[in-house]
């Protein structure tokens, strides 16, 4: 027989989001008149905007024409999907070239893996989204997170306690370091000063920032960079990865994008772009036409009015999570340029917690150790949900925790 993928096995059991939804079934068997709300899992729940969705809707239909219907595509992205990026999001700074558009981040963050390899050395937020560490585990980077082993997976503590930003002297050198801002879990987001000194830390090292900007369009504060790239000297030590999933409600649509600039070169001066462009050619066929369309008429200016709309919508949510939670005098961050809200939660675990709050409010939420050693004792809440369901997640709250 076959032997197992080894990597594979020094996994957890299961992914942090289905272990979720086992113990939000679990707790249904027990309750089944129970109406739960989840504050978990960062799904969007409203409707796809009318100009955006109505793009799709076309680009659907035009497939059943003649003259409508497309096959293949560049597996780069259509040209003017990439055009638009980079003169909405980028302000022309990032050419269309360097511009590869993807069916989301997650994706794209395992193909850089792949890309980049077993060898490579890498450092991550903790906490920080799991893919980065469990994707690098599946490639072969070391570790087995089942014993709380990381070979060459290095954490960069994220707490309170440095205002969610590592100290970099205390970091040791490392190919790839995975950075996410506004971050998923905590909702911190770095300043411009801050990614000066990551980008600074990058160059001195010889290393690449894998810079995660998928929550990019709730960040509402003035003067808080939504990319990497305006921090001179970024394009010649970083990737930038992000989404239509959250800010257009694109999460079961499937579209996202990756900037790898012509700067961006190995040790060797071999560009990074040359090879990103043929694993993209070779792992990958490109994102659906359709998506594409849909991506395209959310970049103009009514679907950047209905995006800025839609956002306004889960900041709202976040809002009153936030408040209901320091209400009952617990620590809470984020919530103000993300849609996550951070808590600390004293006395318990997370899972524990986890538990509570769901035996006692009907109410999911995600367990902060699930994002790393450095979420325990927290709680991630989620913002995404129709503002009824989060009013009454929020009055539960106040009433039984």
């Amino acid at each position: 027989m076959v032997k197992r993928n080894i990597n594979i096995a020094r996994l957890p059991s299961a992914y942090l989001f289905p272990e979720i939804g086992k113990r939000k079934k679990m707790h249904l068997e027990k309750n089944p008149n129970a109406k739960i709300i989840s504050l978990g899992i960062g799904n969007t729940t409203e409707p796809i905007t009318p100009h955006i969705a109505s793009a799709l809707k076309n680009a659907a239909q035009g497939l059943g024409t003649v003259d409508g219907y497309t096959g293949y595509g560049e597996e780069q992205g259509m040209p003017e999907l990439r055009k638009k990026i980079s003169s909405q999001v980028y302000n022309g700074k990032i050419s269309p070239e360097e511009v590869f558009i993807s069916d989301g981040a997650k994706c794209d963050i395992a193909r850089l893996q792949v890309m980049f390899g077993s060898n490579a050395k890498i450092a991550v937020q903790d906490p920080s989204y799991p893919v980065y560490v469990d994707g690098s585990i599946i490639m072969g980077q070391g570790g087995d997170a089942v014993k709380g082993q990381f070979g060459n997976i290095v954490y960069m503590q994220c707490t309170p306690e440095n205002n969610f930003f590592p100290d970099l002297g205390k970091i040791p050198k490392t190919d790839l370091i995975y950075f996410c801002s506004p971050n998923n879990p905590t909702g911190a987001v770095a300043t411009k000063e801050q990614l000066t000194s990551l980008v600074g830390f990058a160059r001195k090292n010889a290393s690449i920032i894998i810079f995660d900007a998928a929550y990019s369009e709730f960040i509402s504060e003035r003067g808080l960079p939504k990319t990497i790239y305006e921090i001179d000297g970024a394009k010649e030590v970083a990737i930038e990865i992000n989404s239509f999933s959250k800010s257009a409600g694109f999460t079961g649509v499937r579209l996202g994008w990756s900037v790898v600039p012509n700067e961006l070169k190995y040790a060797d001066g071999y560009p990074v772009r040359s090879d990103w462009n043929r694993i993209v050619t070779t792992l990958f066929n490109g994102a659906s036409n359709i998506a594409q369309h849909g991506g395209i008429a959310a970049l103009d200016d009514k679907g950047l009015k209905e995006i800025k709309s839609l956002v306004s919508y889960y900041m709202e949510n976040a809002s009153m999570i936030r408040s209901a939670l320091e209400s009952l005098g617990i620590e809470a961050y984020g919530g103000i340029n993300a849609p996550y809200i951070w808590a600390r939660m004293t006395g318990k675990n997370s899972w524990d917690t986890f538990e509570r709050i769901l035996d006692k409010c009907n109410v999911v939420t995600t367990p902060g150790s699930g994002f790393g050693p450095a979420g325990e004792g927290f709680i991630r809440f989620s913002a995404f949900g129709h503002h009824a369901d989060v009013r009454e997640a929020c009055d539960r709250m106040k009433r039984n925790l």
